[in-house]
């Protein structure tokens, strides 16, 4: 998968366009089209990742994790993976609850 083709995953799971993403990013309308046919620049690259909440690594396809780390504490107590992983997708759930507000 492109960066390009994540990112116009990440944008329809959102119920944006590209157009619109691009406008509430500050870059140009037709940008992130040009990804089909051109590398990224790691500025726009890194517009789009802080949008998302997600790494640049994984919209670049180097990972299949949208987020390399989870900064979180608990008195001592460690988690696991499958932990972590559900974390994740409770983040993901209310990010998009409060992007249908």
């Amino acid at each position: 998968m492109t960066a390009f083709d994540r990112v116009k995953k990440l944008a329809d799971d959102r119920k944006i366009s590209l157009t619109d993403l691009a406008k509430r990013i500050d870059m140009g309308v037709n940008s992130l089209y040009k990804w089909k046919t051109q590398k990224p620049a790691v500025d726009k690259l890194q517009k789009v990742a802080d949008y998302f909440n997600v790494s640049v690594d994984y919209l670049l396809g180097r990972t299949d994790f949208p987020v390399e780390t989870i900064a979180a504490h608990h008195d001592g107590e460690d988690w696991t993976e499958e932990e972590l992983e559900e974390i994740e997708r409770f983040k993901e759930f209310v990010r998009l609850k409060r992007e249908k507000k």
